[in-house]
């Protein structure tokens, strides 16, 4: 369940504790062995499948031996079906996993939904159903109704998420509450135990760390060289997303930063930093007036006098190094030219990898639109 959110389109990857534990079990079901026996292609297969409204379920036997399990669960627009279109989700859905297993041999299906017995001799199809019956119809099988109470692994199998997603909200839960009243359990064979849990930032012994050699320095931390990025950032994460700060607002994150650390142009930082963070600026209510409606760009008079850019990163290193493509597009004509660059270009950089590529062809644009701050 955790690693099957992280798929989802517009979910933020998040590694947590149940990501990692989830992550472990299926490496410890895949590398173990499992009560599978391997498929005779000159016998006949026997399906069992069922559906539930958190997902599906399936499993390919074998004289009574099973050969393949598959589920999965339901996708946000399929919770809308009713119970028969489920029920024939389920079968389309195994007879795509175990295709070739079952494409031109002749095998049994079992199903506890007597109404899919009547499927081929129905006049009114709905679309969906009448796309599944083409499909279908490449299959040679027989379908049996099977009772709810004896079709028990693939029953299984359809709900299986139901109970481990019960399971997670409820540790979860557990977890939030610790964390809120800063306890630390401990588990012994008779009782738990609940003591007060210290929380400790290494920001801090890292910044200490660095200025010993400052007898001045004792009670309050200043930042003297400004040329440390790495611990201004180190601070201002720990004061604001840190499980204890809890994304304050500018003035309050600075109200309580300023308690220990200085450095020249803290608070405008500050803001810069709480004003650039993703989470607040979706989670916190707006309490501006109303956006209007998008307008569009104004259209250019001339070829190259407005362009955009963005960035594609991630990608494998070449042999030069370079592991990013810097995409400039002109406005009007569409066309494009694509750069190799690397991801750690400073801005003195790129712009004399513009003035090589683009401005020597093209000319210095009039206007550049971009979704980059910089």
């Amino acid at each position: 369940m955790p690693l099957t959110q992280l798929t989802r389109k517009g979910q933020a990857y998040v590694w947590d504790v149940a990501c990692e534990k989830s992550f472990v079990e299926l490496k410890k079901k895949l590398t173990s062995a499992p009560v599978l026996v391997l498929p005779n292609l000159n016998e006949s297969f026997v399906v069992y499948c069922d559906a539930s409204k958190m997902g599906l379920g399936g499993v390919l036997m074998q004289n009574g031996q099973v050969v393949a399990y598959a589920s999965r669960q339901l996708k946000v627009h399929e919770r809308n079906y009713p119970t028969h279109d489920l029920e024939l989700a389920a079968l389309v859905f195994v007879l795509k996993i175990w295709r070739h297993y079952l494409f031109g041999s002749r095998f049994e299906v079992f199903s506890d939904h007597k109404s899919l017995k009547y499927l081929f001799d129905q006049k009114e199809l709905n679309m969906r159903q009448r796309r599944w019956l083409e499909l279908l119809k490449d299959y040679d099988f027989e379908l049996s109704y099977h009772p709810g109470k004896a079709n028990v692994i693939a029953d299984a199998l359809s709900r299986k998420s139901l109970h481990m997603s019960m399971l997670m909200a409820r540790e979860l839960e557990l977890i939030e509450q610790f964390r809120d009243m800063s306890l630390v359990c401990e588990e012994t064979p008779n009782s738990v135990k609940l003591g007060m849990l210290k929380l400790t930032s290494g920001i801090l012994e890292e910044i200490r760390g660095s200025q010993k050699s400052d007898l001045g320095l004792v009670d309050r931390l200043t930042l003297i060289n400004q040329d440390v990025p790495k611990i201004k950032k180190g601070i201002l994460e720990e004061g604001h997303r840190s499980g204890l700060s809890i994304h304050p607002g500018a003035t309050k994150m600075y109200q309580d930063l300023k308690k220990l650390f200085w450095w020249p142009g803290m608070k405008k930082e500050v803001a810069e930093f709480v004003y650039a963070c993703l989470i607040c600026q979706k989670s916190k209510i707006e309490h501006q007036k109303p956006l209007g409606l998008m307008q569009p760009l104004n259209i250019p008079e001339w070829k190259w006098d407005s362009i955009s850019m963005d960035f594609v990163t991630g990608l494998p290193n070449t042999s030069k190094g370079c592991d990013s493509i810097w995409v400039i597009i002109d406005r009007l004509a569409k066309s494009a030219h694509f750069i190799p660059m690397r991801i750690n270009y400073s801005l003195q950089k790129l712009a004399k990898l513009y003035i090589d590529e683009i401005v020597k062809l093209h000319g210095i644009p009039l206007s550049i639109v971009s979704d980059m701050l910089v």
